[in-house]
């Protein structure tokens, strides 16, 4: 196995929370919106839902499938999110490949999972990341909720098996490391997940609160690993798991979990939560994005709800402190123009280097 001191290391070694310094790229003083993410309800925008998302001023915005039909739609509606809100705002997606993409065929290409791809080598997996980022930009998506750095194990629930690059520190690293480059090329911003590492868990978050009991040196050496190689990236997503070794609480509402994350993994970009609906979190949406905020999330993501449960989730989140603002700006600075690579010269690639390894 790659032990710790074999990984690539990050390159922003400063790792700051609230009232520490901020990333050495960020602004002074950055613009505060709400401090959440949404879903929308459906393929188009209403009157009413566009006015709740107006004086919501979330973030940045989250699709599925229920809001994906066609290639001109989903231009369109992700144009009239960002008009609905004035500015250029973040929409994103959970687009990894297998059984996780909400964007598919016949529009758009049906992409391996994270454990296929990475059997093809490193630099299959920065051709298809590409690819996909492609795709998602041109449908005005600019922010993807991957690359999974959970590092798998022989029990990992099924629900996440097939969604990690490996199981081993080093090669989850190396295939995170060029999935996120190939998202990047594309002018699409990584999300890395689910900190501070939801491999070991044999319990599906959606439903129950998975509950890890081991030493934090031991995840230092393994789960840990691949996060702290790539705390560079500018933005993370939180793991509704807990740990034992620090308190009773789901790490997205733990404040201990949330300084971890910070000091001893060291990642410095803008952290958003899973999405608080998923059952592993206890009490009302209110509630769970309230503990959320309290632990040290930059952001709450909300997938799925009532308006009324979105609008108790708007109040709650509040609006986005300063130095998550500050952590925004910064992601914001690293999102690339659209890519104008010829896809079809990708793709003939990324062909050459899977048939040279069969």
């Amino acid at each position: 196995m790659t032990t710790p001191a074999d990984l690539p290391r990050h390159r922003n070694a400063s790792s700051p929370r609230d009232g520490a310094s901020s990333p050495a790229n960020a602004p002074a003083s950055a613009p505060v919106h709400g401090a959440t993410i949404l879903g929308v309800e459906g393929l188009t925008l209403g009157a009413d839902e566009r006015a709740f998302l107006r004086d919501a001023d979330p973030w940045g915005f989250i699709l599925f499938a229920r809001n994906v039909d066609s290639p001109d739609q989903l231009r369109r509606l992700t144009g009239d999110l960002r008009d609905g809100v004035g500015r250029d705002a973040i929409v994103m997606t959970d687009q990894e490949g297998g059984r996780v993409q909400r964007l598919c065929a016949p529009h758009w290409t049906d992409w391996p999972s994270a454990q296929d791809s990475a059997a093809d080598g490193a630099r299959a997996v920065e051709l298809r990341y590409r690819l996909l980022g492609q795709e998602l930009r041109a449908a005005g998506i600019d922010c993807d909720a991957a690359p999974c750095l959970d590092l798998a194990q022989d029990g990992t629930h099924p629900f996440l098996r097939n969604r990690c690059f490996g199981t081993d520190p080093g090669t989850v690293a190396r295939m995170g490391r060029a999935a996120a480059d190939g998202l990047i090329a594309a002018g699409v911003l990584p999300v890395v997940k689910h900190m501070p590492g939801h491999g070991r868990t044999r319990v599906d978050s959606h439903h129950d609160t998975p509950v890890l009991d081991v030493s934090l040196d031991e995840l230092d050496r393994t789960d840990f690993a691949p996060f702290r190689a790539l705390a560079d990236l500018p933005m993370g997503m939180t793991a509704h798991i807990r740990l034992t070794q620090l308190d009773d609480r789901p790490a997205t509402a733990s404040a201990a979990a949330i300084a971890l994350i910070r000091d001893r993994i060291g990642f410095g970009g803008l952290l958003m939560t899973d999405d608080i609906g998923m059952n592993a979190l206890e009490g009302t949406p209110g509630q769970r994005a309230a503990a959320a905020i309290a632990a040290g999330c930059d952001l709450v993501l909300h997938c799925n709800a009532t308006r009324a449960e979105f609008a108790e989730v708007v109040a709650a989140a509040g609006r986005m402190t300063p130095a998550a603002a500050r952590r925004a700006e910064a992601a914001l600075a690293r999102r690339r123009p659209a890519d104008d690579a010829d896809p079809r010269a990708l793709r003939a690639e990324l062909d050459a280097v899977v048939a040279a390894r069969a």
